[in-house]
């Protein structure tokens, strides 16, 4: 049943493979949770969803995946949808910060993961991804294939990052279409759930007390750049967002950017 689901989603929808299987995910992590899908069942869970503190992304997700597993049951049923609550980014990782991972760093394979990380802003799921090919090391420059939205582009790293990226393939050499990075029987690629896992560790041992995951390295590279001057349209290129109002949850989110911007080109009149 999970395939025609699946195929459903695919054929009659027309969602991406990475969302097909998250929805698909969902819809069996409940099933899981309450036994058959009826409708007083799922209903009483997504009372239960909408009270708990779990992220409106999440529950919003949830939401979706039950309405499309109603539908191509043949039953047409929609859930309302909460306020989505103003966006802040906090608990970003300043420079000092991340310089204390890149030292607590046992390799160089770690130094490097962390370098694309730290430095280019990818997202996760775009990190695992990147071949030899898509870097190129006389314009510092990092192609995203096939990124969010299906979208692909082109970001730039810096001549730190390379550097460290030409050390790694000296150790280890890599022909075009090989990825990366692989895990450490070197069979399989690098999952998002071994990045969050070595991020995790990396910041354990410097000493990290926040919750940093391997996103807030993308969070923290634009709040890094804004606070060192950058104009918010190089950070959303930087990032790729479709839509500026998305870069500018970041300075809406960081008051003190906004002063050291005010401070820095601020007339004086005395």
């Amino acid at each position: 049943m999970t395939q025609k689901f699946e195929e459903y989603l695919c054929i009659h929808k027309g969602l991406q493979p990475v969302t097909v299987s998250g929805y698909s995910k969902a819809v069996k992590f409940v099933e899981n949770k309450i036994g058959e899908l009826t409708q007083e069942k799922v209903e009483n869970y997504i009372c239960n969803l909408y009270q708990s503190s779990f992220s409106y992304s999440h529950k919003v997700s949830q939401a979706r995946a039950l309405e499309y597993w109603f539908e191509y049951q043949g039953q047409s049923i929609k859930f309302g949808r909460q306020r989505k609550p103003k966006s802040l980014i906090k608990d970003t990782l300043t420079e000092g910060e991340i310089t204390k991972m890149f030292l607590c760093c046992n390799n160089i394979k770690q130094r490097a993961m962390l370098a694309v990380l730290a430095y280019s802003g990818v997202r996760p799921k775009e990190f695992v991804r990147i071949k030899r090919k898509h870097i190129n090391f006389g314009t510092n420059e990092l192609f995203i294939e096939d990124g969010k939205g299906n979208k692909d582009a082109v970001i730039y790293i810096s001549s730190d990052c390379v550097n460290i990226l030409i050390d790694y393939l000296t150790v280890f050499p890599k022909q075009s279409e090989d990825l990366m990075f692989l895990t450490c029987d070197y069979q399989r690629p690098f999952n998002t759930g071994c990045l969050r896992k070595l991020i995790h560790v990396l910041a354990n041992k410097a000493g990290i007390t926040k919750r940093v995951y391997p996103y807030i390295l993308r969070h923290s590279l634009a709040v890094n750049m804004i606070n060192r001057g950058c104009d918010i349209f190089t950070v959303k290129n930087q990032l790729r967002h479709a839509w500026v109002q998305t870069t500018l949850l970041y300075l809406n989110s960081l008051g003190y950017g906004l002063k050291n911007a005010y401070e820095k080109f601020r007339p004086s009149y005395t």
